[in-house]
Order: C-alpha cells, then sequence, then structure tokens
C-alpha cells in the first residue's frame, strides 16, 4: 500500500520572496524538485490551502500543505540477503554492512544490494524515498549505518546529516607514519580527467576530515577519522592528498610498499588485502522521536583484525 503524507510547514522570514517551489524544496527537503512540482501541479501539496503555481512568490507565515500518497520509489526486488542488525526500532535500524556490498542499485549493481536486503527484512521501506537509505558507505568499506523506517526519521536524519550533528568515526589503515593527526579541509569534486574518481579540486564542493593516530607500525598507521562533510570517498581521497594513502585502495592507493624486511606474512597481508582498509566504528546520532543521543560501535571485521595483528608483529621484531 503506498504511504500517506500529511505534513505542513509556515514560511519563515529566511523565504519570504521565493517562488512557491524553491520554497517547498527547503521546507521539503527528504522529497525531489520532482516529486513536489509533481505534487504542486496536482493539487496535492498547496499555499494557504489553494492551489497554486509552482512560480507564485510566497510570503512569510503563509502555509504550505501537503496531502499525498507516496507510490513506491522504485523497481527493486526483494532479496533474502542476512542483515547484521546492530539496532531497530519502529523509527531506526542500524547496520554492521560488511565488505563487498554495494548499498544502492545502479548500472553494472541491479541486485544483491544492502537496498534490496532491506526490502526483504521490511518490504513497506519500498514507500520510502531511496528505501530509507540516507547516506551511504562505499561497496568495499565496512561498518556502520542507519538507514530510516519512516518519514519523521527520514526528515530527522537527512537534517541531522546536514546540520552535521550525526557522529561518524572510522579506523583506517594507511601507508606512512605521520608525526601527528590533523585536519584536512580540502574541496572534492570529480576529476578532472577520470570521471569515476573523485579529487581535490578548486571549486569543488566543501569537504572536511579530521584524523588522529591510534598506533603506529614501521611503515604504516592507524588511524581513526571522523568526518565534517560526508563526500564521496571522502576519506580515501583526503588521505592520498596527505600522502597517506589506504592500504588495499584499488583506486587511490598508488603502488603497494612493503616495509624493508618484512617476513612473509605481513607480505602476504599487505599484498593480498582485499579492499581498502577503512571500517565505520562508530556512530552517534539522536532519536527522531526521543531525541535521545544513541551512540553505536561495531567491532573491526577480521580481515583488518588479521592485517593489523601482522602490521603489529612486524613492529615489535
Amino acid at each position: 500500500m503506498p504511504e500517506v503524507i500529511d505534513q505542513h510547514h509556515s514560511v519563515p522570514e529566511s523565504l519570504h520572496g521565493l517562488r512557491f517551489d524553491q520554497a517547498a524544496a527547503r521546507l521539503f527537503a527528504d522529497w525531489s524538485r520532482e516529486k513536489l512540482k509533481h505534487w504542486i501541479e496536482s493539487g496535492q501539496l498547496r499555499l494557504d490551502g489553494q492551489i497554486a503555481k509552482p512560480k507564485v512568490k510566497v510570503a512569510a507565515g503563509q502555509r504550505l500543505s501537503l496531502e499525498a500518497e507516496v507510490e513506491p520509489a522504485g523497481e527493486w526486488e526483494a532479496e533474502d540477503i542476512p542483515l547484521a542488525i546492530v539496532f531497530e526500532d519502529e523509527h531506526l535500524l542500524v547496520l554492521n554492512k560488511p565488505a563487498g556490498i554495494v548499498v544502492h542499485p545502479a548500472a553494472g549493481n541491479p541486485d544483491g544490494t544492502l537496498l534490496n536486503a532491506l526490502l526483504h527484512h521490511q518490504p513497506e521501506l519500498i514507500n520510502l524515498a531511496r528505501a530509507g537509505i540516507v547516506h551511504r558507505l562505499d561497496k568495499d568499506t565496512s561498518g556502520l549505518m542507519v538507514v530510516a523506517k519512516s518519514l519523521l526519521a527520514q526528515r530527522s536524519l537527512i537534517e541531522q546529516l546536514k546540520d552535521h550533528s550525526v557522529a561518524r568515526e572510522y579506523d583506517a589503515v594507511v601507508v606512512g607514519v605521520p608525526i601527528s593527526g590533523g585536519r584536512v579541509d580540502a574541496p572534492l569534486g570529480r576529476h578532472p580527467k577520470d570521471r569515476k574518481r573523485q579529487a581535490v579540486v578548486q571549486g569543488g564542493k566543501p569537504a572536511v576530515t579530521h584524523y588522529r593516530v591510534l598506533e603506529r607500525f614501521r611503515a604504516h598507521t592507524l588511524l581513526r577519522c571522523s568526518l565534517e562533510t560526508g563526500r564521496t570517498h571522502q576519506i580515501r581521497v583526503h588521505m592520498a592528498h596527505q600522502k597517506l594513502p589506504l592500504v588495499g585502495d584499488p583506486v587511490y592507493g598508488g603502488r603497494l610498499k612493503l616495509p624493508a624486511g618484512a617476513d612473509e606474512t605481513l607480505k602476504r597481508e599487505l599484498s593480498e588485502f582485499p579492499r581498502q582498509a577503512l571500517h565505520a566504528h562508530r556512530l552517534v546520532l539522536e532519536h527522531p522521536q526521543s531525541g535521545r543521543q544513541m551512540r553505536f560501535d561495531a567491532p573491526l571485521p577480521n580481515d583488518m583484525v588479521s592485517l593489523l595483528s601482522a602490521l603489529r608483529a612486524d613492529a615489535n621484531e
């Protein structure tokens, strides 16, 4: 069954004079501009109870009312794929995503994704935009993700991500041994020559990553990274920009580097590590209904535990 939306917003002073469709995009931020325009034109999104054209200017204090049915957001199929559920209630689902699974169907990955698994777990998620997915992890990044199970949660989580009140921390094993931690403030955008990659580019979207040293080895370091922003491949690009590329990163990692005199175990761990060594270990957010702060932690997966064990053994020889 389609989900019924009944939402109302008053126009604040800051949006006075904007077009109806522009104000709607600000006030109903969890819906696409195309969908909002359709609802305006069909009379499901009204201004002071009246049908209005998208270009009409709005005034502070006017009321936007959205009463609509949300049709399923995609043609995706539910698939019985196991989920590592850390927490679940009527509004939230917190998962520990394994490396190797794509979050959302796209060209080249039409199925077998986390979204397909979510629809099998709870079919009603088809009625939410992107089945409740509000942020993503790269295919080969493991760790914590939160999924919205209600419109209330979806709006709240999108707003929390927008105002940077969601805390996300990652553990990363990098090539190189920095003297200390630091802050990377470097804008990110499409690589000028390779459209499949991201890069630090002038005029890109603002991106800020903080990192600190957890453990040093002879030629590698375990870092704890935290995000102020959530750009595509942000940690991977920022760390490579700092000359600290992630171990195993096939896109930004560069050539394999082995410590002088490394034993066969460490050589094997480093040369055969199957992905970028990045794990989303902590997620802190506010519950959309109660307002209570919630913190979740996910232990390192076995492949990173094995890698760190080899690095420690090498450092202690």
